[in-house]
């Protein structure tokens, strides 16, 4: 079993990472070199600013590689809920949010000219119990009436002709999703942002930032440079001086499994529209079929962080997920196992704003690839000098209490879930 996530495996190298040391001054500082950070870094080299990045790992390595390959609408929070908190009209707005960043990352293909198998196929959530949906029909109301989603609602006699599996009650269809090969993707991003004058190191963690007059000194294990405006992009990451940022993101491993092939014929039966799948429960599942007749299959089968041993039991966890679901792969090979941090906020709402004069956005709670993509070419605007489309900037982002960057509570968070899954 190969413990390298499948999109890097089978993504193509990095050509162009900049070589020697870093040094001297740009207009803009990228810290990440995931979606987020590549996206600012190709706008603001578009807007002809003088980029450097910094990379802890690899390019689109951490979060930006280690996904599902969806490319989402609709938020991850409840809708009732987010009309009860916002109000309607703002509420349409971070839901249209969610919708634009799908066109923008279909834009961004078009024009860097990136081949990562992007397609518009829907996205369909999954009723695991009766009681779910119901809450699906009322999604399914509120969303066309009130956000203009246009979804469709499949009975349980209807979902047998969108999925070969017994086990949904109905399903919830969200028709402009979108997925790609997140590997290529990112890859392409960091190409085409080198291509337009970018210098990206990889392999290359922030140390230490400060500032110094109206320039941000920054220092790495292989130099300093300086910059006018810097973007911090690191999501999750255990690297860096970030210690702000880690008071507010909790990181939770998400795992993945990749099958053998399976085949055309096999994939017919079972995911006949190849569409994104979501399941509705608290701790439930996501899958799709790869570019070459696989099965992707994941979910938050461990309350933990993704590593080594975790990752082994967690895709134990999830072939017993696959074998519930379509039970004709009881015996499917697994070929591809891995993990990877996701960062969630404490409402599962994305933040992006300025902290101590350094832009930032990160909190997409797993769903990164659109908004990542989006929020990137927010930043870019916002450290040109255009309008602001931030569409949280009105959201407040204090602490979490007792969280000092460690998740020490993830066993008893999971432990919640896994009761209210049970009765709900």
């Amino acid at each position: 079993m190969n413990f390298t996530p499948y999109w890097l495996d089978t993504a193509p190298a990095f050509r162009s990472a900049a070589a020697g040391d870093v040094e001297g001054h740009y207009d803009v500082a990228v810290i990440g070199a995931g979606l987020t950070g590549l996206s600012a870094a190709i706008r603001a080299a578009r807007d002809g600013a003088s980029v450097l990045m910094l990379e802890a790992g690899r390019v689109a390595g951490e979060a930006s590689g280690r996904n599902g390959g969806q490319c989402n609408t609709g938020l991850a929070t409840d809708y009732a809920g987010l009309v009860e908190r916002f109000g309607t009209t703002a509420a349409r707005c971070l839901h249209d949010a969610y919708t634009a960043a799908v066109t923008d990352v279909e834009h961004l293909v078009s024009d860097e000219a990136i081949d990562c198998d992007f397609r518009r196929c829907g996205k369909l959530k999954l009723a695991a119990k009766p009681a779910h949906f119901r809450s699906l029909a009322a999604a399914h109301t509120l969303m066309n009436d009130a956000f203009g989603a246009h979804t469709t609602l499949f009975d349980a006699s209807g979902i047998r002709d969108e999925i070969g599996s017994d086990t949904f009650h109905g399903g919830l269809l969200m028709p402009d999703a979108a997925q790609l090969h997140v590997g290529r993707f990112g890859i392409g991003l960091a190409e085409a942002a080198a291509r337009r004058g970018a210098t990206i190191h990889e392999h290359t963690p922030l140390t230490g930032i400060d500032k110094n007059g109206t320039r941000h000194r920054l220092a790495t294990p292989r130099g300093n440079a300086s910059a006018d405006q810097v973007i911090m992009a690191t999501g999750a990451s255990r690297h860096g001086p970030l210690g702000w940022y880690r008071r507010r993101i909790v990181p939770v491993g998400s795992f993945i499994v990749v099958t053998e092939v399976l085949g055309r014929e096999t994939l017919d039966r079972l995911l006949k529209k190849r569409r994104n799948y979501v399941t509705s429960r608290l701790i439930g599942h996501y899958f799709r079929a790869t570019p070459d007749d696989r099965l992707l299959f994941g979910g938050r089968a461990r309350f933990s962080m993704s590593g080594g041993r975790a990752d082994e039991k967690a895709g134990a966890i999830l072939k017993h997920g696959i074998r519930t679901t379509f039970p004709e792969l009881e015996a499917v090979g697994i070929d591809y196992c891995w993990g990877g941090l996701v960062d969630m906020t404490r409402d599962r709402l994305p933040r992006a704003g300025r902290h101590d004069g350094i832009h930032y956005a990160m909190g997409y709670s797993g769903h990164g690839v659109q908004m990542a993509v989006y929020m990137g070419g927010v930043l870019a605007d916002r450290v040109a000098g255009r309008a602001d489309r931030n569409p949280f900037r009105e959201l407040a982002w204090p602490a979490i209490p007792g969280h000092f960057g460690t998740p020490w509570f993830l066993p008893a968070v999971g432990a919640w879930y896994r009761l209210k899954d049970r009765f709900q």
